[in-house]
């Protein structure tokens, strides 16, 4: 089947919904005098002593090269002016919730993924490319006016061509991106656009004379595969804008996960472990505050050379938050003893069930 069709022949669509700085925007909602300031969620920094990590930050909180996942205390020597705040998940759950509902009505009977709390993709093929770009302005303009916060939104005919399209204007940014486009679109742009392209790949493409994403487009796939397997060849297929990935999900979650990714990889001990613990707040609080409890617990791993490990333990009964701080550690640590570079980390939890009332 070609990809940018879908079973009834139709023109394929896909809508990438982006959030801008979610947690950091959420703030200045409620606290407008800091419009304007570098603002950053996350651990308290403690005079620059504090032991946790960034959790995100705005785009003025960027400028001074901060960025979620760093350790606190190097956001704050960063930038101690800064507005350090606390993660303060009801709040942004409270509000991704209305404006997924508000997303979810404007685009109506049409198949969505949620990626996270600040990101949804719909296929939206039904209203034809024209029609879907209409509703997406609208979207952005009644998002502004009943919550104040953007968001960017790219429209292609797949999901990766989406998702590179929404990052592609942002802030508030909205970039379509039609079948014929798609190559002339990703052309021009860095490799590191491409999911899965990090330092250790950039640096490995660049020893090839490959900086950009039009130049892998015109390398030789073979060698590609050669240098880098079967990354070689999702590479140069990507790099194509091709994608058969399909859009579907329950919006009633089987899982509750968070992950963060390293500006640079890291084989710190200390730095990984730190990240998991802000990661696994995140999530338990995410479990409280939809009143639901799990008896799986799942750690990640991505390494500098993109090789990705999943761990998960099972229990019999629902974990106590105690124990999944524990288990969580124990876990990762076992992926840490072998000292290679850490590019991204994840936690999460399964096997969910609503709390009974006491």
């Amino acid at each position: 089947m070609n990809e940018e069709k879908s079973q009834n022949n139709r023109e394929r669509i896909i809508l990438h919904l982006d959030l801008d700085a979610f947690f950091a925007s959420c703030e200045e909602v409620r606290k407008q005098e800091l419009r304007g300031r570098p603002v950053v969620i996350g651990a308290d920094p403690k005079d620059g002593k504090g032991r946790g990590v960034v959790s995100t930050c705005n785009y003025e909180a960027r400028k001074f090269g901060i960025h979620s996942a760093m350790p606190i205390s190097w956001a704050f020597r960063a930038c101690p002016h800064a507005i350090f705040l606390p993660v303060d998940m009801r709040y942004y759950m409270e509000t991704s919730v209305r404006i997924m509902q508000q997303a979810r009505e404007k685009f109506p009977e049409c198949k969505f993924e949620l990626a996270s709390i600040d990101e949804v993709t719909f296929d939206v093929s039904t209203f034809g490319f024209d029609g879907a770009e209409k509703l997406a302005r609208e979207f952005k303009k009644e998002l502004k006016k009943k919550e104040g916060l953007t968001c960017s939104i790219g429209l292609g005919p797949n999901a990766l061509v989406a998702k590179i399209a929404s990052d592609f204007q942002k802030p508030d940014g909205l970039t379509p991106v039609k079948p014929h486009e798609v190559k002339m679109f990703l052309y021009p742009l860095h490799v590191r656009k491409l999911p899965g392209v990090g330092p250790k790949m950039e640096e490995a493409l660049k020893a090839l004379g490959v900086e950009t994403i039009g130049q892998i487009q015109n390398y030789d796939k073979a060698k590609l595969a050669k240098v880098f397997g079967k990354n070689g060849e999702y590479l140069h297929l990507e790099a194509q804008g091709k994608s058969d990935r399909e859009i579907g999900g329950e919006w009633k979650a089987k899982s509750i996960s968070r992950q963060a990714t390293f500006e640079e990889d890291t084989s710190s001990q200390e730095r990984i472990l730190a990240a998991l613990d802000a990661l696994v707040e995140e999530v338990l609080e995410d479990a409280r505050e939809s009143k639901t409890r799990f008896k799986t617990i799942i750690v990640k791993v991505r390494y500098e050379n993109f090789e990705t490990h999943t761990r998960q333990k099972k229990f019999r009964s629902p974990v106590l938050e105690k124990d999944a701080k524990i288990w969580a550690r124990e876990l990762m640590k076992g992926f840490l003893k072998i000292g290679r570079g850490v590019r991204l980390i994840g936690f999460g939890v399964g096997g969910l069930e609503e709390e009974k009332n006491k």
